[in-house]
């Protein structure tokens, strides 16, 4: 088994000891390959599967394990060894939702131990992701969050530069097709869920499954502010009404928008005019715990 590390987080103690009382327990042989410059994760796939590695574990954030799906998939799907991970970022959404384990030493000896899952990913134009692409506002959120204040309050960061940025909200405008119909108007704040979380546990799709062929999409359209009562109920799920909360299910959905979008994957930004977003079933194995609510039996 072999660690991909974010080289960030190579120096701290408590994974140093961590992944030393994991060799300890495991009594095997498990190799530490920390990154450290940009490019190194794409780099040490390659080497883990020319060296024949049969499982890698992404150690990092959701950016960390974004790196890692995306130089993934520039393999034949055989050639891919399955995933583990271990969580070492701020907001760590994405291990959250799975239910990996927070402690180092734990969460190795689960990589090493469960059995891995084949699982989604969605293509969106030419990059891939694994939990969540948001866009417009909340991408433009996640992408300013100042990286000291994510540090300080921990996942709580983006809801506070939420708050602060929502005072001077711009609606998108654009039209989206998908599988089973289309929408168009001003959209506020999109998110497309193959996963369950994102912005520091903000649970935007809290029963999606990572296996079942389709993402989930929730779409916050442009409204008055006399209406921000009836859209906090639409977000809660305390009103049967979606005005201006849409959420429906998909396989594939085409946007084209009047300006550029900005997106965020998996905490990485991005941005484009035009956004093609594809269901890509099975495409890698992931080690996840037995009971992990992320899989659909």
């Amino acid at each position: 088994m072999r660690i991909l590390l974010n080289g960030k987080k190579a120096s701290l103690d408590p994974v140093r000891s961590g992944i030393f009382a994991a060799r300890e327990s495991l009594g095997k042989n498990i190799e530490v390959r920390p990154t450290w410059e940009a490019g190194d994760i794409q780099r040490l796939v390659k080497e883990a599967i020319n060296e024949g590695v049969e499982r890698i574990v992404a150690a990092g954030g959701d950016g960390t394990v974004n790196e890692v799906v995306n130089a993934l998939m520039q393999f034949k799907p055989k050639q891919r060894p399955s995933v583990a991970i271990l969580p070492l970022g701020t907001a760590n959404d994405f291990a959250t939702s799975c239910q990996v384990p927070t402690d180092v030493e734990q969460a190795l000896i689960s990589a090493a131990n469960n059995r891995a899952h084949p699982v989604d990913l969605v293509k969106v134009n030419d990059m891939h992701f694994i939990n969540v692409a948001s866009a417009g506002f909340g991408a433009h959120v996640t992408a300013t969050t100042p990286t000291e204040l994510k540090n300080f309050l921990g996942g709580k960061a983006y809801t506070l530069a939420g708050l602060v940025k929502a005072l001077n909200l711009k609606p998108y405008k654009g039209k989206a097709k998908y599988d089973n119909g289309e929408l168009e108007g001003e959209m506020l704040i999109g998110a497309i869920c193959n996963g369950r979380q994102a912005g520091g546990g903000q649970p935007l799709a809290p029963n999606a499954t990572i296996n079942d062929g389709l993402m989930d999409v929730i779409v916050v359209q442009a409204f008055p502010l006399t209406d921000a009562p009836k859209v906090l109920q639409e977000l809660l799920g305390e009103s049967n009404s979606d005005t201006y909360v849409k959420r429906f299910q998909c396989s594939w959905l085409e946007y084209e928008g009047d300006d550029v979008m900005p997106l965020n994957l998996d905490g990485e930004p991005h941005d484009n005019q035009k956004l093609s977003f594809k269901v890509i079933p099975k495409a890698i194995d992931l080690v996840l715990p037995e009971d992990s609510p992320v899989i659909s039996q």
